[in-house]
């Protein structure tokens, strides 16, 4: 960080991602100073069990997004099935169902661009494991912004595709085991 404190935390995952979540997110406190937003590729016809399960795990509010509401600290919005999640210039949080993303949606890219847009340099994106390339250009949006760019070390993930494509990105960003994660997101936004 160069002295600029997040005002949100970005999160992109796809195969394997329940098992790397589940060692990041338990870890958080509940009043983490900013909104944590996820995108888990997640077929558009299945019910999403993520904010359940993960309530059930976490210390933090675990909820899916909704359409105009605002993205709130202490809280983290996964995105619904079927649709892009996205982050509006005013914080609030907006749904798509514009067409797919490198064959996803929700996709990653279309997260991590809109709140690259919306947050500027204040913003924390994370790529974790995955075996498509979504992701990557929505991390090089939040590099060339200032943000903060976090790759899971791809030699430990489920799959390596996701960080390795994130890493060709943006290749300055942080690559962290997943057990690193979370304490290195609670000394970058301390409460």
């Amino acid at each position: 960080m160069s002295g600029v404190l997040p005002r949100a935390v970005v999160i992109g995952a796809s195969a394997g991602a329940l098992q790397a979540l589940s060692q990041i997110l338990p870890e958080l406190p509940a009043d983490f100073p900013v909104p944590v937003l996820i995108v888990v590729h997640v077929p558009a016809d299945r019910r999403n069990m993520l904010a359940p399960l993960f309530q059930a795990k976490c210390r933090m509010l675990v909820r899916e997004a909704e359409d105009k509401e605002p993205a709130m600290a202490g809280t983290i919005y996964f995105a619904p099935p079927g649709y892009h999640l996205l982050v509006e210039a005013d914080g609030s949080l907006s749904l798509s169902s514009d067409e797919e993303v490198l064959y996803s949606r929700p996709s990653v890219d279309v997260l991590f661009e809109s709140a690259a847009d919306a947050y500027g340099p204040n913003v924390v994106g994370i790529v974790l494991t995955g075996a498509n390339p979504d992701g990557a250009q929505g991390l090089r949006a939040i590099c060339e912004s200032g943000g903060t760019a976090i790759v899971e070390n791809p030699a430990d993930a489920y799959a390596g595709t996701m960080p390795e494509e994130a890493l060709k990105a943006c290749p300055k960003a942080h690559v962290l085991a997943l057990g690193e994660i979370a304490a290195h997101l609670l000394r970058v936004c301390p409460a």
